[in-house]
């Protein structure tokens, strides 16, 4: 399957802005390009690219006052499958958790383990461990948060989510992990692309898109594996772009400095 995907993102500064985007495909996702992924930029400038401390890459540049925008458009190809479903998956004991995994088991900023691992084990502690614990937690994510876009809080935490009962995609993945972080299960929070591929057309402005993955041992061994506490169901033709604890760590943009958002088009469609 080829996928067509981009954006078209414009800002209005009134200063000279720093700026640490975070755009491009994830790095695992590479060799899957079809065309060269560029982002363009106008005006045009310079900037500089590194990869963050979970491997993701980010581009500083420094913003003139005006108008500004950021766009690009590419292929990708992708298998076409969904999101594997492995019940057998089970749950690793903490004592046998690889080093760097480990961070992905504590409390971070939108991530508030401590406020929630009392509900967590009330609510999860019966459950089989592994494959089966993690997706009773995305069914109660599923329904115990209401979907409203107009609702987005940047400011929202787990908790807050929780006791709110409404957010946006971030605040489904934000509660998930949580509830799995409680539970000693491996979470990360992760953002791309996701179309409408595979199920009907969402006709909502599209946007990136937030979900987690967990830290199981399935078949094959250890690995991280995708779930979607929004949809609450396997989705076709995700496009990784960044991954750490939570969406600070995944931020599509930081500005140090004031920049309004005057434009915000994303795209993503089966190509073939």
């Amino acid at each position: 399957m080829k996928i067509r995907t981009g954006f078209d993102i414009a800002f209005t500064l009134s200063q000279p802005t720093p700026m640490i985007l975070m755009l491009s495909v994830h790095p695992s996702r590479m060799e899957d390009l079809l065309t060269p992924q560029v982002l363009v930029f106008d005006p045009p400038l310079d900037a500089h690219e590194y990869r963050d401390g979970f491997g993701n890459i980010c581009h500083r540049i420094v913003v003139p006052p005006g108008q500004f925008t950021v766009a690009a458009d590419f292929t990708v190809a992708d298998s076409g499958l969904p999101d594997p479903v492995v019940p057998e998956a089970r749950q690793i004991p903490v004592q046998d958790l690889p080093d760097d995994v480990l961070v992905f088991l504590l409390g971070s900023r939108y991530c508030d383990t401590d406020r929630l691992t009392q509900t967590a084990w009330s609510l999860f502690g019966g459950t089989p461990e592994g494959w089966a614990r993690v997706q009773a937690i995305v069914d109660y994510t599923h329904e115990r948060i209401r979907f409203d876009y107009q609702r987005a809080d940047a400011t929202r935490s787990a908790h807050d989510a929780f006791m709110q009962r409404e957010g946006v995609c971030r605040d489904f993945a934000h509660l998930a992990i949580t509830l799995c972080r409680c539970m000693n299960i491996p979470a990360r929070y992760a953002t791309g692309y996701l179309g409408d591929i595979g199920v009907p057309k969402d006709p909502a402005p599209m946007d990136f898109s937030a979900w987690f993955e967990v830290y199981l041992d399935g078949p094959d061994g250890p690995r991280w594996y995708t779930f979607d506490a929004r949809h609450n169901r396997p989705r076709i033709g995700r496009i990784v772009m960044a991954r750490g604890r939570d969406a600070t760590d995944c931020a599509i943009s930081t500005n140090f400095g004031y920049a309004h958002l005057a434009r915000f088009d994303v795209h993503t469609d089966e190509a073939g």
